[in-house]
């Protein structure tokens, strides 16, 4: 195995002077697809650059840990990990967590808030001549002024609050590998101002020079948007129509005496360069310097999964994936996901159980648009919400085929789906297109690919709940639920339901909550996981907690702000207290 150094002694060992771009990290470093940084650090290795890797970094003590490296020929990359740090650290009661997943033995405390920030100041202030590249779920969904609900404030974009030179949003892999060959060409990073999918900041008057084919946007300035929550709102649907667009938009958002200027993402990946970022050299396990220090909790979850595709058109209020990961699906070739399964059945404590075979919605493998065109002048940010639209293609065909696949390999007992399911996609009354082929999806689902227990997130039981947070009406959960008791009794399994909920959303009141709580007892469910709401950056649902109205039709819109109801609303899931509150 081939490891990324993360020390100056790995570095010796490598026959190493110098690295060309040191990576620091709010996460333990696993060489594996579904982490960030090592994809990442696998994407600037293809393209010929050595890349160090220095994980959870220690911000507390000398800074030994950002000098041990030296400084690199090109640049310091940063990402705060797979979560932003505040959602790592914190409940939505605001409280610390004791735990965090993505470091041995489950420890917390191994990052600081705002990893982002904290671990470009330091490096700015130790290494003020080298460029700072910031990426990660928390760089991306900052990108722009935000309201951030650890600090109960619209916050600046993050390339202003950290000082880095440039941020690359969204699934990087591309947009990473065109910087790093214009940086070996001997371009300089702090002059590049026309990469896809990149931001940085100019002085405020400076006149951007015409990209072309690409429009140029100006948001409100900064000031306007604190003064008034309106201005934040017009903010805030234009930066969700364009980057829900696939015609390319360049924003720019003056703040003071700095302008931020963000260009647009690059087109959806093809199904070869999805393949070409799985095909990369990656161990497939957590750096060895993890031997002995215990189990990482993110790793034993899905060490056994394999990720069939990336996006999702689905456009909840409150989910950061389309946003960040796109609204148009990249899919990986069935070649691809077969390669994957073979390496993992080689894994150390295989067993022939696949963790999951899914992807941010399980069942959107291979969907798109029949006319691209039409595709290319539609903004909204779901395909699926308030209606399906009638140019998405929606079978499940090779879906369920690719499924069956999986399930017949020898080394393969069974391949369970441990992702969400877009359940509304396989309801004739919802999606027209719907029919037999989505019927034997869901056969095949439940029969052979479920543990016993089959996950789905209707949310919630309000209509007008859902529809604040773009979701299908709760009937629709309801002939699921149907469809699957005839299946399991046909099958004579005793499978079980489990569905998924939100409290405390934008719009759910108190009686609201309470009906809930009522329509599930009647239907004799009992949820398992209740999410109290957490306003996260750059949703919807989080400009509509902030403002106090949906930002598309200025009406206003019921918050619970006051952790004491936000716990209450929770409340009613537990036991007794329906009939407490009677």
């Amino acid at each position: 195995m081939i490891w990324f150094p993360t020390s100056k002694k790995e570095m010796e060992a490598a026959g190493w002077e110098r690295p060309d771009v040191i990576l620091f990290t709010g996460d333990a470093y696993i060489d594996h697809p579904s982490f960030g940084a090592a994809v990442i650090a696998r994407v600037l290795e293809s393209a010929g650059m050595k890349v160090a890797v220095v994980p959870q970094p220690n911000w507390r003590d000398d800074l030994r840990d950002f000098t041990k490296l030296g400084e690199p020929r090109y640049f310091f990359a940063v990402t705060a990990g797979n979560m932003d740090s505040m959602v790592n650290h914190y409940t939505a009661a605001r409280r610390l967590r004791s735990d965090d997943a993505y470091t041995p033995g489950g420890m917390a405390g191994f990052r600081p808030d705002y990893a982002t920030v904290v671990y470009t100041q330091i490096l700015k202030k130790l290494f003020p001549s080298s460029p700072v590249l910031i990426g990660g779920i928390e760089a991306s969904m900052r990108r722009l002024m935000h309201y951030d609900y650890w600090s109960d404030r619209l916050e600046p974009s993050i390339l202003i609050s950290s000082g880095a030179d440039l941020l690359i949003f969204g699934m990087a892999e591309r947009a990473v590998a065109q910087l790093a060959g214009r940086l070996l060409a001997g371009e300089k990073m702090k002059e590049i101002h026309d990469l896809p999918q990149s931001a940085f900041t100019v002085s405020s008057g400076t006149v951007m020079p015409p990209l072309p084919g690409i429009r140029d946007r100006a948001l409100r300035p900064c000031h306007e948007a604190l003064a008034s929550r309106k201005v934040y709102a017009e903010n805030f649907v234009l930066f969700e129509k364009t980057s829900n667009s696939m015609k390319p938009v360049r924003l720019t958002e003056q703040c003071g005496d700095v302008t931020v200027v963000v260009n647009p993402p690059l087109p959806p990946a093809t199904e070869a360069e999805t393949d070409a970022v799985y095909d990369l050299p990656f161990n497939y396990a957590p750096h060895p310097r993890y031997e002995k220090k215990g189990a990482i909790p993110a790793w034993e979850m899905i060490k056994f999964s394999v990720n069939i595709h990336r996006g999702c058109f689905g456009g909840c209020s409150f989910c950061a994936i389309a946003a960040h990961q796109g609204k148009f699906i990249s899919s990986r070739s069935e070649a691809s996901v077969m390669r994957e399964v073979e390496k993992i059945s080689r894994m150390d404590g295989f067993k022939g159980y696949l963790s999951d075979l899914g992807g941010p919605s399980a069942n959107m493998y291979r969907m798109a648009g029949r006319d691209r065109e039409r595709c290319m002048k539609c903004g909204r940010p779901s395909c699926i919400w308030p209606s399906v639209c009638d140019n998405l293609e929606t079978s499940h065909r090779e879906l369920t085929l690719l499924y069956k696949k999986v399930n017949s390999l020898p080394y393969i007992r069974k391949a369970f789906i441990g992702s969400g399911v877009r359940y509304d996609l396989l309801m004739k009354d919802y999606n027209k297109a719907a029919g037999n082929e989505e019927e034997q999806y869901l056969r095949e689902l439940v029969v052979n690919h479920t543990s016993g227990r089959l996950k789905v997130a209707p949310e919630h039981t309000d209509d007008e709940v859902l529809y604040l947070m773009r979701k299908s009406s709760f009937r629709h959960f309801r002939k699921l639920r149907e469809r699957f008791m005839s299946i399991i009794r046909a099958g004579g399994l005793r499978y079980e339901l489990i569905p998924y909920f939100i409290s405390a959303h934008p719009g759910t009141s108190m009686k609201k909550m309470e009906a809930l709580a009522r329509e599930l007892s009647d239907l004799g469910m009992h949820p398992e996981q209740v999410q109290d709401f957490t306003p996260t950056p750059m949703t919807l649902s989080t400009a509509m907690f902030y403002l106090g109205f949906d930002p598309y039709t200025g009406k206003k819109v019921f918050v619970e702000r006051d952790i004491a109801g936000k716990r209450k609303q929770k409340g009613y899931f537990f036991k007794g207290k329906i009939g407490n509150r009677q």
